[in-house]
């Protein structure tokens, strides 16, 4: 309920707008209230719905209906049970209905007698995800570990891959037949020293796996100046941008179904991947360029060309065209798990740039 100091700058706002030209109806649309509520708003009167009386509806539980299903639930042979055990119970032993499972939960949830029962922890509130944002290579990368498939029942290989969430490149990657911090730690060091970025600022995010957390990676990471970054605990959607990498490698056309025979065909086939997805691959993230030409730094002058050439498209046969050519500016900063607020400012600011 929006108190009464808020109404009063919101009416100022739209007043404000209106004085500048805009139309009441798209004001509104913006600030999210109707124009019944911006009127009544505009009166100046309190909001009388907190002082208003409702009359208890006819079919509400009375005081000794409420009381009859707490004292139902008190006997030593309900004590233990959900309301839903103890409702059945009474249909079929006592032939009794005094209210439904529903009700039985409100009830004592109002009397306070509502708690969790088993050994698992009570959910608790996870807070927000570690949100990190990239403006060029190399400042943050995202990584994971996932199956792949072998001609054995039961057997599989590990596939390690590190992605830069800027560019969308893969900078490490590598086949193990065993998931641990070992392999790990020595992929990172790889990878950093491929790209040339030990001792820069660099954050490492990845989700809660056993491979991703221990003493062995985090003094690799400490050696190599990263920072390390985790996901929610049971958060699946934290690491979005690994997931959708490993979803792209097992649905290549060319993923072997069947399983790999021994662990060199399996490195082999993701050394074809890799050189694909960052060489030959349009990433419609960025644009469709390719993750190599904008970790290097290319993209501008390529999406610069695709303008004009649109442009001389547009002039050839202006009458194909509604509005104006297709955005091909560069896309800006990458966010790691973005605010929704800083998602729509940064639509505006695309938007505003086109």
């Amino acid at each position: 309920m929006t108190n009464a100091t808020d109404r009063r700058q919101i009416v100022e706002l739209v007043n404000e707008a209106r004085k500048a030209g805009a139309r009441l109806q798209r004001v509104c649309q913006e600030l999210g209230i109707g124009l019944n509520t911006y009127r009544r708003w505009s009166t100046g009167t309190e909001d009388q719905r907190p002082q208003a009386v409702h009359p208890l509806p006819a079919h509400a539980l009375t005081a000794e209906e409420r009381q009859t299903i707490l004292d139902t639930c008190h006997r030593p042979e309900f004590a233990s049970l959900p309301p839903a055990q103890i409702v059945a119970r009474l249909l079929d032993e006592e032939q009794c209905y005094l209210a439904s499972e529903s009700s039985f939960y409100r009830v004592l949830r109002q009397a306070g007698e509502q708690y969790r029962r088993g050994r698992a922890a009570a959910p608790r509130h996870k807070g927000p995800p570690r949100r990190h944002c990239a403006d060029e290579p190399n400042v943050c990368w995202s990584w994971d570990v996932t199956y792949l498939p072998t001609s054995i029942r039961g057997l599989s290989f590990y596939l390690y891959l590190i992605m830069d969430i800027y560019s969308r490149k893969i900078v490490g990657h590598e086949v193990f037949e065993a998931e641990n911090m070992n392999n790990s730690a020595t992929l990172i060091q790889r990878a950093v020293l491929r790209e040339k970025c030990a001792h820069k600022p660099l954050v490492l995010h990845a989700d809660n796996g056993s491979a991703m957390k221990g003493s062995t990676l985090y003094a690799k990471l400490d050696s190599l100046g990263i920072t390390p970054s985790h996901s929610r605990p049971r958060v699946s959607n934290d690491n979005a941008y690994s997931e959708s990498l490993f979803r792209t490698c097992k649905y290549h056309p060319r993923f072997p179904t069947n399983g790999f025979n021994q662990i060199e065909d399996a490195r082999q086939w993701v050394h074809h991947f890799v050189r694909w997805y960052n060489e030959e691959h349009r990433h419609s993230q960025i644009r469709y360029v390719t993750p190599a030409q904008r970790h290097a730094g290319q993209d501008e002058d390529i999406l610069r060309a695709r303008h004009e050439l649109y442009q001389q498209a547009q002039r050839a046969n202006p009458a194909r065209w509604s509005g104006q050519t297709r955005n091909w500016q560069p896309i800006g900063e990458v966010w790691l798990n973005p605010d929704k607020n800083l998602e729509i400012i940064q639509q505006e600011k695309t938007l505003e740039a086109a």
